[in-house]
């Protein structure tokens, strides 16, 4: 009698967990890249596209949202899609000291819900393959000697994560940032686009954008600015730290969605995430884009978004870019 009362409690306790699952309204997901196709925004959809396809039951589309590195999109998803159960956002640790030094407008972190995450990625100084830089050390000599004789280009403006790298390139030559002739453009697809047309000589990127262009051999690698060198694919590329230069730059690449979204959809989506997380599939996928693994979702997430955001606020007033 004991068992049936308790069989009755547990089905009855299933059948009420029911419409929690049924209100989730994803049916036709979309990841927004905030930025031009090619770039870090890119890698990271794709990764959500590739490591969720079976998790919704249909396929995952990719838009592209560009504008102001990331302020468009989120602008759009505290205005007037700030409810949308379908789509997500990619950000990455330059989205965070964006909204820290107040580029995307009043917004700040806590007027979204940050989902999780695709990986981690590094930042990396990037030259055509035929560039007459083979190495870091003679880069940094010119940058030491005449930071304005080299023309490095990113995909942000002054202050942006992109730009915050070149700055911390030439700033370890003892030069200042404030020399340096640095073109911004609107993703990190223009700014290969623009290196590879001979626009800019020296690109400061993501690694992990270099995945697909590894076999290609169209553009050389000079450092990754990562603490220890990487598996795979890049296990040949040099840290900045073992070629003698103290500079390093990782960026935690995820996702958002929009602060109105109810606790149904969005627990929907931070359930698919841990549960590819636990997949070796998804592990793959991370190292096809050049990412390691950093899986975080839900409330690690956010935990993880506030302690960057003091960091980044931190050295974004000790670099001058937020006045006190």
């Amino acid at each position: 009698m004991t068992l049936n009362r308790m069989t009755g409690a547990a089905l009855l306790a299933a059948t009420l967990a029911l419409p929690t699952l049924a209100s989730a309204e994803v049916t036709s997901p979309e990841c927004i890249a905030p930025a031009q196709p090619g770039g870090g925004f890119d890698v990271t959809c794709r990764v959500a596209q590739t490591g969720l396809a079976d998790a919704f039951g249909g396929p995952m589309q990719v838009t592209f949202m560009p504008g102001g590195i990331g302020a468009v999109a989120y602008n759009l998803f505290n205005t007037t899609r700030t409810d949308d159960p379908n789509a997500i956002v990619a950000f990455s640790t330059g989205s965070l000291l964006n909204i820290a030094t107040g580029k995307y407008g009043d917004f700040d972190e806590n007027d979204v819900r940050w989902l999780g995450t695709a990986g981690a990625d590094f930042g990396a100084v990037i030259v055509k393959a035929d560039s007459e830089y083979t190495s870091l050390e003679q880069l940094m000599t010119d940058l030491g000697n005449d930071p304005s004789s080299i023309v490095v280009g990113a995909g942000g403006s002054v202050g942006s994560q992109d730009w915050m790298k070149a700055a911390l390139l030439v700033r370890e030559t003892g030069a200042s940032p404030m020399d340096m002739r640095y073109v911004a453009f609107d993703g990190g697809g223009d700014a290969i686009a623009a290196l590879l047309g001979g626009s800019i000589e020296v690109y400061t990127g993501d690694v992990g954008e270099m995945a697909s262009h590894m076999e290609a051999g169209d553009m050389r690698v000079l450092a990754v600015m990562s603490d220890e060198r990487l598996d795979g694919a890049f296990a040949e590329i040099p840290t900045a730290k073992e070629q003698g230069f103290d500079v390093e730059w990782t960026i935690m690449r995820g996702f958002y969605m929009g602060k109105g979204v109810s606790d149904a959809d969005y627990n929907t989506w931070v359930d698919a995430f841990k549960a590819a997380y636990a997949t070796p599939e998804f592990e793959q996928v991370q190292a096809d884009k050049g990412l390691l693994p950093l899986n975080l979702a839900g409330d690690e997430l956010k935990a993880r978004v506030d302690e960057n955001m003091a960091t980044l606020r931190e050295i974004a007033t000790e670099a001058g870019l937020i006045q006190q």
